[in-house]
């Protein structure tokens, strides 16, 4: 199934047409043509049935035949990551994080942060893109860069953890993922949250955890985190 996006679709609208740009690629790329069926979500877990009435490069017009509400993940995962040096990097992590699946995510501004500067569209086109090439029906929310003290500080449901380097005392993630829970994970920059962070978090109620026994790079500690939550509710 090839999947198409577009924000604005609603449970009710019986008609819809693609912008130029989608348009374009549908008809000049795809070859699609009057007739064609075309699948399409709107990021929130609805699925449209459509069928082609006007393929036109400029404004390709498809006529909705079914809705159906898909079926969300069965778990909450929220995850708070600082952004790497290299865009392309976090942009990895964001997409193979989509794949596997997840709710929210928020890059945290640290004390040691890489990057204090984030193209937020850019962000959203990846996870789109991701969410179409996995046929899944739910776009991850991606909120605004946040400083790391604003986030730890507002009050969360669910499982809440903090994963750091520091030689204190920690658990296995694994160990302390409950099944069908709200989860929430702060996976911090390259050179590892600060202390003063780390304290910070531990006075919210954040679990320490550690990942494993070696050292992992920023994208692929939360990658290995998202995973993790996943893997449980298989």
């Amino acid at each position: 199934m090839q999947l198409f996006y577009d924000a604005t679709l609603s449970a009710t609208d019986t008609v819809f047409s693609f912008d130029k740009e989608e348009s374009k690629h549908i008809v000049k790329v795809l070859r699609k043509k009057d007739g064609d069926i075309l699948f399409v979500t709107n990021g929130l877990g609805y699925l449209f049935t459509t069928q082609i009435t006007l393929a036109s490069e400029k404004n390709c017009t498809v006529q909705i035949t079914d809705v159906e509400l898909q079926k969300p993940l069965a778990y909450q995962l929220h995850l708070a990551v600082a952004p790497t040096k290299m865009n392309d990097r976090f942009e990895w992590f964001l997409e193979k994080a989509t794949e596997i699946g997840l709710s929210e995510i928020t890059p945290i501004l640290c004390d040691h942060a890489e990057r204090k500067h984030i193209n937020l569209d850019r962000f959203e086109k990846v996870m789109v893109s991701a969410m179409k090439q996995s046929n899944q029906c739910y776009l991850p929310k991606i909120h605004p860069l946040t400083p790391f003290t604003a986030f730890v500080k507002e009050v969360r449901a669910g499982q809440i953890f903090v994963a750091h380097c520091e030689e204190t005392e920690r658990y296995s993630l694994k160990s302390k993922l409950n099944l069908n829970q709200q989860t929430t994970i702060l996976i911090g920059p390259e050179g590892d949250f600060s202390s003063a962070e780390i304290q910070l978090a531990l006075a919210q109620n954040y679990q320490p955890v550690t990942l494993g026994n070696t050292r992992l790079r920023t994208e692929t500690a939360a990658l290995a985190a998202c995973h993790s939550v996943s893997f449980i509710h298989q």
